[in-house]
C-alpha cells in the first residue's frame, strides 16, 4: 500500500495545475493559508486541501510550460497572477526596449482608450517574445500581439519587474506606449 492519495488517480496534471493556480493566486483562504512574503505557503496544507501527493505537485510544477509555480523544499508559490494581496518581493528591473502583450480582438478598443490595466490582478503581464505573447493571446481565440515600448515607458518613470519565470510585470501600460498591429 502506498501513501499516495486516491485522488492522484483521478486528478489529471492539467486539472491539478488549474487547482493550484486558483488556490495560490486567488483563494488561499479556502485552505486556511496566508501568503507569506514572496507568495510562499507551506506545501503540506496545500496537499491536504487538494488531496494529492507531493510527487504529483512536484511533477506539475516541473512540467509547467509557463513555470507558473515555484517549489522549494516544503514551500510552494505561484510566481505571479495573484488577485489577493501579496508582496512578491519583486525589485524594479530595467526592461528590454520592447516587450509584448497577447490579447484578443474584442479587447482592443478598451486598450486603445486606456492602455493595459492589471484588472483584478496586481500587474499587467508582458512577454519577452512574440511567440509567448501569441500563446497567451490565443487562450481567448484569435490572438493579437501588441508591442510595448518598455524602454520609453521606463524612461518616463514607469516601474517594471520580472517574475521568477521570466514574465515581465508593470502596474499599467498607458496607451501611448502600446503599438497595435496594422490591419
Amino acid at each position: 500500500m502506498t501513501d499516495t492519495p486516491l485522488s492522484d488517480k483521478h486528478v489529471s496534471d492539467k486539472q491539478l495545475s488549474h487547482q493550484l493556480s486558483y488556490l495560490l493566486r486567488h483563494a488561499p483562504h479556502q485552505a486556511g493559508l496566508t501568503l507569506a512574503p514572496g507568495g510562499w505557503v507551506p506545501l503540506e496544507p496545500v496537499l491536504a486541501h487538494l488531496g494529492v501527493s507531493r510527487e504529483q505537485v512536484a511533477r506539475v510544477v516541473a512540467a509547467s510550460d509557463k513555470q507558473r509555480f515555484s517549489l522549494e523544499g516544503e514551500q510552494i508559490r505561484a510566481n505571479q497572477g495573484h488577485s489577493v494581496p501579496v508582496d512578491l518581493e519583486l525589485l524594479p528591473t530595467l526592461p528590454p526596449t520592447v516587450l509584448y502583450h497577447g490579447t484578443f480582438p474584442a479587447a482592443l478598443p478598451a486598450i486603445r482608450a486606456t492602455g493595459l490595466k492589471a484588472m483584478n490582478r496586481h500587474h499587467v503581464h508582458l512577454s519577452p517574445d512574440v511567440a509567448t505573447a501569441t500563446k497567451v493571446g490565443a487562450r481567448r481565440g484569435s490572438p493579437v500581439v501588441l508591442t510595448i515600448q518598455a524602454g520609453r515607458m521606463h524612461a518616463a518613470g514607469h516601474a517594471f519587474y520580472i517574475s521568477a519565470n521570466g514574465v515581465w510585470l508593470s502596474e499599467h501600460v498607458p496607451p501611448q506606449f502600446v503599438e497595435f498591429p496594422q490591419g
